[in-house]
Formats: C-alpha cells, sequence, structure tokens
C-alpha cells in the first residue's frame, strides 16, 4: 500500500516543482524568445494538468483502499454478530426491544456496554448456554476469517486469533465462572480489535 502510494506521490512531486520552476523562469525578465513564448506555457500546463491528474489518481486510490478496508473490517465484525446478539438478549430488560442486528455489528459502543452489564447483572442459565452454542457455531468461521484481518494489519490479527481463541475456551467452558471468565475476555478482545478500527 505504501509503495502504490509513493508511485503516485513522487510523479505529483515531480510534476509540482517542474511547474513551479518553469513558471519562475516565465516571469524571469529578459528571457523573451520562441521557447518563452510559445514552448514553456505548454510545458507550464502539461505540469499542471499532470499534477492535478496525479492528485486525482491518488484520490480515487485512497477512496477505493478505505473503501475495501471497511468492507473487510465489517466482515469481520459482522461474523461476531450471533454472539453479540445473544449477549443483548441475555441483558434485556423486560419489554424491550432487541438491538439491531445491524447495530451490533457497527456500532463499537456495544462491547464497552455489555462489559458494564456484565459486571451488574448474572446471565441465566439458558443463556450461558446459548452462547456457548453460539460459540461453538462460529468457532470454524471466525478461524478461517484470520488471513481476513492479516489484510488489515498485523495488529488486527493478533487481536482476531485472541477473539478466536476466546470463542474456542467458551466453547469448552464447564461452569459458570469459567463461561463468565471467557465471555468477558472475549468483550475485551473484540473491544480492543474495536479500536483499531481500519
Amino acid at each position: 500500500m505504501r509503495s502504490g502510494r509513493a508511485m503516485l506521490i513522487a510523479p505529483m512531486a515531480i510534476f509540482g516543482i517542474g511547474g513551479i520552476c518553469l513558471l519562475l523562469l516565465f516571469f524571469t525578465p529578459g528571457q523573451e524568445g520562441p521557447f518563452h513564448d510559445n514552448l514553456l506555457p505548454e510545458l507550464i500546463g502539461f505540469c499542471i494538468e499532470g499534477f492535478f491528474l496525479v492528485g486525482l489518481l491518488t484520490l480515487i486510490q485512497n477512496s477505493r483502499e478505505r473503501a475495501r478496508r471497511k468492507e473487510l473490517w465489517q466482515s469481520l465484525r459482522g461474523s461476531l454478530r450471533g454472539i453479540l446478539s445473544n449477549l443483548d438478549i441475555a441483558f434485556l430488560p423486560p419489554n424491550a426491544e432487541p438491538t439491531a442486528p445491524g447495530q451490533l455489528e457497527r456500532d463499537i459502543g456495544i462491547v464497552p456496554r455489555f462489559m458494564r452489564e456484565m459486571q451488574l447483572v448474572q446471565i441465566d442459565l439458558p443463556n450461558m448456554l446459548a452462547l456457548k452454542q453460539e460459540s461453538m457455531e462460529t468457532l470454524s468461521l471466525a478461524r478461517d476469517l484470520v488471513p481476513v484481518a492479516a489484510q488489515l494489519s498485523a495488529s488486527h490479527m493478533r487481536w482476531w486469533i485472541a477473539i478466536v481463541n476466546s470463542m474456542r475456551k467458551l466453547s469448552t467452558a464447564r461452569s459458570r465462572p469459567e463461561v463468565e471468565h471467557n465471555v468477558y475476555r472475549l468483550l475485551e478482545n473484540i473491544r480492543e480489535f474495536d479500536r483499531l478500527s481500519y
């Protein structure tokens, strides 16, 4: 990514510096002649066009890269929707509506909220079993997404591996303290992953 950006910035700098030098030459007194009157304005125009064309290409490339990274991040975050949905239901007050699936995927404030609620509310047995089951079902998909996380950065990949490891431990937990500990660790890892954004 950095080499691609340098490939676009270098020509932009060349066109910019070249255009400035030619403009200074154009306004230098005593330089009249066919080169000054005919060719020099053409070269200045060429440098200006090149500068803006390369700048436009840079903007397009950066926009595409941001869109690609956002798509990768959303695919990773979307794979956690089932677990977050189960947690949302576990902490849901009576007669309240569950959080919309899209919000669970995109809102990075959801995870810290669940972490606070875990310290105040005890998850009941059916919801604990549902979390374990969801973790078992999501584990293989999450493991397959490690290369996708690696495309974002090494830090994304490290936290994603930590998320996968927490899921694995949650899926094999056999007691309430184990389940609660591993759910909390899973949330901590997701929070750190979210802090990296894209």
